[in-house]
């Protein structure tokens, strides 16, 4: 067993671990596949210990490996940071953004803030993650985060970005051929697709929208209304692409649907309704010295999202 310990080496074991391969974290790095198996070898020799355990095709963490990355991830990536502040003092972004963003936001309207970032900043490479959990953004090394709802983390600075509503969608020819509801109870005798419902079964909470629609104590009135569907998932991507199909309707955030709304693909059924009331925000760990590559992609998130 070695006294040293090579940073180098434990920095390419934390790419081993999160890309499952050593091919995975090869390709990351940009090195051979026998670097990286020589590094990870350097480093279990140094320690004493295994780390991981190897097949074929994938890597497993021992119990070893898991406690040091776990316990490595966030140094790293602090190291990291530091190293490309420094050289993000010049002022023009580049390095590697990792951003990370809800399952079930519009991957198209995240497509185009990405498209916008590239190409006015062709030295940033992008890294993007869609995870349906709250990733922390220091201890796993993101640089910013898209979130829906309220924030909680007073460690991280929040900027909103736009309100997020839902809407009853369906295709034209959905309507013509089922008819068009003009109330929230007349969403029950429709075949839905359902987010996360229960025996073919959800309850939808729908709020009036429309000006003078407030109750007697200022506010909007609510429906609650039980639907059914013969389809039910987790993700709100699939249920756009199944609504479209032309067999159903289905509650839709509005910024998953909002380019089809505008394309005359769907039609917003209840126009006078909206459900999941809500705000999305960009979210960033706070620092005094913010680095351009993010201080640019707030500038373009702000402007995207602001685009009707």
């Amino acid at each position: 067993m070695s006294a040293t310990i090579d940073l180098n080496d434990l920095a390419t074991f934390v790419k081993v671990a999160d890309a499952g391969s050593f091919s995975g974290a090869a390709r990351r790095i940009g090195v051979p596949t026998s670097t990286v198996s020589r590094a990870v070898a350097r480093l279990e020799d140094s320690l004493g210990v295994v780390l991981l355990q190897r097949t074929t095709r994938r890597v497993a963490l021992t119990r070893e490996g898991q406690w040091l990355r776990e316990r490595s991830h966030g140094a790293i990536g602090s190291l990291v940071s530091a190293a490309e502040a420094v050289r993000d003092l010049q002022g023009q972004p580049q390095g590697v953004l990792r951003i990370t963003a809800p399952q079930d936001i519009g991957h198209n309207i995240v497509a185009e803030l990405i498209q916008r970032y590239s190409q006015r900043y062709p030295a940033v490479r992008i890294e993007l993650q869609f995870s349906s959990r709250v990733v922390d953004l220091v201890a796993e090394g993101y640089d910013v985060a898209l979130r829906a709802g309220s924030m909680r983390d007073s460690s991280l600075i929040a900027r909103k970005l736009g309100d997020l509503r839902a809407y009853i969608v369906a295709t034209p020819g959905y309507l013509q051929a089922h008819g068009s509801p003009r109330r929230p109870e007349d969403l029950a005798a429709h075949e839905c697709v359902l987010f996360r419902g229960k025996d073919g079964a959800q309850v939808w909470t729908l709020t009036q929208a429309k000006p003078g629609a407030a109750g007697r104590k200022g506010r909007a009135a609510t429906h609650k209304v039980e639907v059914h569907g013969r389809i039910d998932s987790d993700d709100f991507g699939y249920n756009r692409e199944f609504i479209l199909q032309g067999g159903c309707l289905g509650m839709l955030p509005n910024l998953l649907c909002r380019d089809d709304l505008r394309e005359g693909r769907l039609v917003n059924a209840l126009p006078e309704y909206v459900g999941r009331d809500g705000a999305l925000y960009l979210v960033y760990p706070a620092t005094r010295n913010l680095s351009p590559k993010v201080k640019a992609f707030r500038e373009i998130a702000l402007e995207t999202f602001s685009d009707p």
